[in-house]
C-alpha cells in the first residue's frame, strides 16, 4: 500500500487575465469539445455550447436531470433521469440513441473510438456497437462506471466487489476481477494492460491485466472523483487530495512498490483532473475555485483562475491541446486559447 503527505504550498505565476470569462448560468457537471467548440454539459436539460470567442448558446437535450456523458470528439452521449440516451453532434443536431421502457435513470455512458456506445441502467450494461446487434449483460450490483479498452470491443463495468471484463461480440464467460468494495468510475490505461477503479472509499484499485495482479492505491483524504491519464500514458493524475496525485505507470509493474507524484498543492481539494492530450501537462480544479496548470516534469504552476468560492465540477482540453475550458458548480466558467 502507498501512502503520501501533501508538501508545501510554492508561489504560483498568473494568466489569469488571458482568460476569457464565459457566464453560463447554470450549474455545470462536466465539458467536453467538439473541433474547438465547448460544450459545457448543465447539471438539468440543457447543454451550453461556447464558441472559440466566447458566445454561448442553450441546446435543450434531456427532459430533466443529466446524469452522465462521454465524448469520442465526434459527438457526446448523454444519459439522463427521464430514461433517455440522447447524441449531441458539432452542428447541434440531437438525436435519441435509447429510451428505457420503464424510464429507469440512464446512469452511465462510455464510447468507443469505433462508434461503438456502452450505457447502464440499474445492474444492466447494454453496447451497441457501430455495427451489429445490441447487447446487454447483467452485473452482480447496480453498475458504477463503465469504460472501453483502447483495442479490441472489451468493456469494463465496474460494480460492487469489483470489476468485470466482457466481450460482447464473443460467447466467451466474462472476467471477473475481484477486490472487496464498491468501485465507480473505471478506466484502462492507453497501452491496454492496466485497469483502474476509483472506490467508493478514498482509494484506488487497480489490476495488471496480463496475470490480474492488484494494485492497491490508498492514501487519499477524500473520494477520487477524476482521473486522466497524462501523454502517453506514462501516468494517472487524480483528485481527492490537497494535491494533484499523480501514479506512474511507465515500468510493467506500474505503480505497483512505487510512491506517486505530489503536484500543486493548496490548502484547498482538488476537484477535477484534465491531463494535456499531447504535452506532460495538466489542468487542476480546486474546491476553492482555484485552476491551476502544472507542468508535470518539475511541478511548474500557472494560475488561471483565482479561489472565487464555488467548486470547480468541469475542466477539459480540446483535442489539438490548444484551448482549455472549465466552470464551477454555479456556472461561472472559462475558456483560455494557447
Amino acid at each position: 500500500m502507498s501512502e503520501f503527505d501533501p508538501g508545501e504550498v510554492p508561489s504560483i505565476a498568473s494568466m489569469t487575465d488571458q482568460v476569457r470569462p464565459v457566464p453560463l448560468g447554470m450549474a455545470v457537471t462536466a465539458v467536453h469539445f467538439l473541433g474547438d467548440t465547448a460544450h459545457f454539459i448543465g447539471a438539468e436539460e440543457n447543454v451550453a455550447v461556447v464558441s472559440a470567442e466566447g458566445e454561448v448558446s442553450q441546446t435543450p437535450v434531456h427532459g430533466g436531470a443529466i446524469l452522465c456523458s462521454a465524448c469520442d470528439g465526434e459527438r457526446i452521449v448523454m444519459g439522463g433521469d427521464d430514461g433517455k440516451l440522447v447524441a449531441l453532434n458539432a452542428k447541434g443536431e440531437v438525436s435519441t440513441l435509447a429510451t428505457d421502457p420503464k424510464r429507469r435513470w440512464i446512469d452511465t455512458v462510455a464510447l468507443h473510438p469505433d462508434g461503438a456506445v456502452a450505457w447502464s441502467v440499474g445492474k444492466t450494461a447494454f453496447v451497441r456497437p457501430a455495427k451489429g446487434e445490441e447487447k446487454s449483460f447483467d452485473a452482480p450490483s447496480t453498475v458504477g462506471g463503465l469504460a472501453f479498452a483502447p483495442k479490441g470491443l472489451r468493456l469494463a463495468i465496474a460494480h460492487y466487489g469489483g470489476a468485470t471484463l466482457w466481450f460482447p461480440n464473443m460467447a466467451a464467460k466474462p472476467e471477473f476481477l475481484e477486490w472487496a468494495g464498491s468501485h465507480h468510475a473505471v478506466t484502462f490505461s492507453p497501452d491496454n494492460k492496466f485497469l483502474v477503479t476509483a472506490m467508493h472509499e478514498p482509494a484506488l484499485h487497480g489490476w495488471r491485466l496480463a496475470d490480474n495482479r492488484h494494485m492497491r492505491m490508498s492514501g487519499y483524504p477524500g473520494r477520487v472523483r477524476s482521473m486522466s491519464w497524462s501523454a502517453g500514458g506514462k501516468g494517472l493524475a487524480t483528485s481527492g487530495a490537497e494535491t494533484v496525485i499523480i501514479w506512474p505507470f511507465t515500468s510493467k509493474d506500474g505503480p505497483m512498490g512505487k510512491q506517486p507524484g505530489m503536484l500543486a498543492p493548496l490548502q484547498a481539494r482538488v476537484a477535477v483532473v484534465a491531463c494535456h492530450p499531447k504535452d506532460d501537462i495538466l489542468a487542476a480544479g480546486y474546491g476553492d475555485g482555484t485552476v491551476l496548470m502544472v507542468r508535470i516534469e518539475d511541478g511548474a504552476e500557472i494560475l488561471l483562475r483565482p479561489n472565487k468560492g464555488a467548486a470547480i465540477s468541469a475542466l477539459a482540453w480540446n483535442a489539438k491541446g490548444t484551448l482549455l475550458a472549465f466552470a464551477d458548480e454555479d456556472g461561472d466558467g472559462g475558456l483560455l486559447a494557447f
